[in-house]
């Protein structure tokens, strides 16, 4: 993975850290939401609904970028800038129950059920530290 050793604890599970997606509008606007994450071999998985901006941005035009700040330090963060290489509804809806216990320390995620959720995997291309 191309993450620096210096920032690679801001990726861990423990750490909690909030990712800022960053993708980009049809007019070539950008558009930023806070989402979970985490990290599956050196890919960055996120988990959304089909429907959703980031969803149909990403599908549409499959670049991001993640801004994870550190939350003990908000001028340390990380940046990546990278390739979205899969979205896939399989096993969506267990990840989602993954990062609910990771970020609510709940079982299982409390949002809609009647939605279809889908991972999407980031490959990182170029970071940028700071901190």
């Amino acid at each position: 993975m191309i993450i620096p050793e210096s920032h690679r604890d801001l990726l861990l599970d423990s750490t909690k850290a909030f990712a800022f997606l960053a993708t980009t509008m049809k007019d070539g606007t950008p558009q930023v939401t806070p989402v979970w994450f985490d990290v599956e071999d050196d890919l960055i998985r996120v988990n959304t609904a089909r429907g959703r901006v980031k969803d149909v941005n990403m599908i549409a035009r499959p670049r991001a970028s993640l801004a994870i700040m550190d939350p003990q330090n908000p001028y340390r963060y990380l940046q990546i800038r990278g390739k979205v290489v899969s979205n896939e509804e399989k096993g969506a809806r267990a990840h989602i129950d993954i990062l609910a216990k990771k970020y609510l320390g709940q079982d299982s995620y409390t949002g809609s059920t009647d939605e279809t959720r889908v991972i999407y995997r980031i490959k990182p291309r170029h970071t940028f530290t700071m901190g």
